[in-house]
């Protein structure tokens, strides 16, 4: 199984606000930077995106360590909150409807066909890739701003 790397961030200019994602997957000596926005939305649906998008681009079934400075969702992931929202019709442990769940639905889709493991990495604390990511989504939010 090959072992890919994928670094992501989002980013958004206000919250809500013009938004942007991006994700760097790396394979060996290749790299692929992929990146988008949307102009209303917010940092939690960018974060998500990053993580889909950068998925998305497989092309077989592999082994994928994401890296995310989203608490959010690696810790949904890792602590098994997804299991409990889906056990609990899509409802938080205050019996509130999860936010973001079409995007919840797609990456547990997307995540079936690889061994995904997720890293939290500290935001802004010199990370290289972290920082590469988080400018190209803000660049990318800053782009959507003027639409």
């Amino acid at each position: 199984m090959k072992q890919v790397t994928i670094y992501t961030d989002g980013a958004c200019i206000g919250n809500p606000g013009p938004g942007g994602y991006a994700a760097i997957l790396q394979y060996k000596d290749q790299e692929k930077v992929i990146c988008g926005g949307l102009s209303d939305t917010t940092n939690n649906r960018m974060e998500l995106s990053a993580v889909i998008e950068g998925i998305k681009a497989l092309k077989v079934s592999c082994e994928v360590h994401i890296y995310s400075d989203s608490a959010y969702i690696v810790n949904a992931v890792n602590k098994g909150w997804i299991k409990g929202w889906q056990r609990s019709g899509w409802h938080t442990s205050d019996n509130k409807p999860v936010k973001n769940q079409d995007l919840w639905v797609e990456l547990i889709r997307l995540m079936e066909n690889h061994k995904v493991i997720f890293h939290w990495v500290k935001g802004h604390s010199g990370d290289l890739m972290n920082e590469r990511c988080d400018q190209i989504a803000t660049s990318e939010a800053h782009k959507c701003q003027t639409m």
